[in-house]
């Protein structure tokens, strides 16, 4: 059981790559990652990691064996992504009118950060990833391989760190090319007046408002008419994500001491990429 654990490590953060591109994941999770990345338009690492941190927060109870928290995801699947799209539209609006919600100054936010709402986006992604079924059973049935719940902890943690791997990527790519400091994302395109004030909306902001309001109009939409319902399309995903664990499983049972060197690997540069953000 041991060698399982040891195993699954490496197994569990590729399996987590392949879910987050599951349709019923990639479909709220990855829009809004985008939409919010031209929100913020600075310190785009920093947001990226508050995002995951949403994702975190539902995922790893799910992974400890919440089971009641599983059911209420599967039998509020449509709900869930209901107020999700109106959540978006919501962020949308807040974003083309430049509102922030609330929240305390911290050495790590300025005023020009919304990491409040970048974290609740990040806990609907979350929720909407917990509904997909193919996102949900690949995680639960990788940390049934680990007998203690730390173990499990671990392996539901490298999942998860999968999922949003790609997405710190993006961010750094994205970062290093100062992508959203060229001068037509900070043209600015109209004033606005709203409540006595008056507000300049620049293009970034108004691409983030198209892609906030479109997803969630679109998700609402797909959601009411039953093409984002649960069904037997997703057990290839399912399958698919338990065969990449198989397989990298028996990869790593060729190669002594893979896991862990990958594992090691894994926690350093997750430790420089927390470092950076703090620069």
């Amino acid at each position: 059981m041991d060698t399982l654990f040891q195993l699954s490590l490496l197994a569990s953060f590729i399996a987590g790559m392949v879910a987050l591109f599951a349709p019923c994941c990639i479909t709220f999770l990855l829009p809004a990652y985008f939409a919010n990345v031209f929100k913020e338009k600075k310190r785009v690492i920093l947001m990226t990691f508050i995002y995951s941190l949403g994702i975190f927060t539902i995922m790893l109870p799910v992974v400890l064996g919440a089971r009641a928290l599983t059911e209420v995801f599967f039998n509020l699947h449509d709900q869930t992504y209901v107020i999700g799209g109106l959540f978006l539209i919501f962020v949308g609006f807040t974003t083309l009118l430049g509102f922030k919600l609330p929240m305390p100054n911290f050495n790590f936010t300025k005023k020009a950060d919304d990491p409040l709402s970048t974290y609740i986006l990040g806990v609907i992604s979350g929720i909407t990833s917990a509904c997909c079924a193919p996102v949900l059973i690949g995680v639960i049935a990788l940390s049934s391989l680990s007998p203690t719940t730390i173990q499990s902890l671990l392996v539901g943690f490298f999942y998860v760190l999968g999922m949003v791997t790609p997405l710190y990527l993006a961010s750094l790519f994205i970062d290093k090319r100062n992508l959203l400091e060229r001068p037509i994302f900070r043209r600015p395109f109209r004033e606005v007046a709203f409540f006595g004030k008056t507000h300049m909306i620049t293009v970034s902001n108004l691409i983030s408002f198209g892609m906030f309001t479109g997803m969630g109009v679109l998700i609402i939409f797909l959601t009411l008419s039953g093409k984002l319902a649960m069904n037997r399309s997703e057990e290839s995903v399912t399958e698919l994500i338990q065969s990449v664990a198989v397989s990298t499983t028996t990869l790593v049972q060729k190669i002594p001491g893979l896991d862990v060197i990958f594992t090691l690997v894994a926690l350093w540069l997750l430790y420089k990429f927390l470092k950076y953000i703090r620069k």
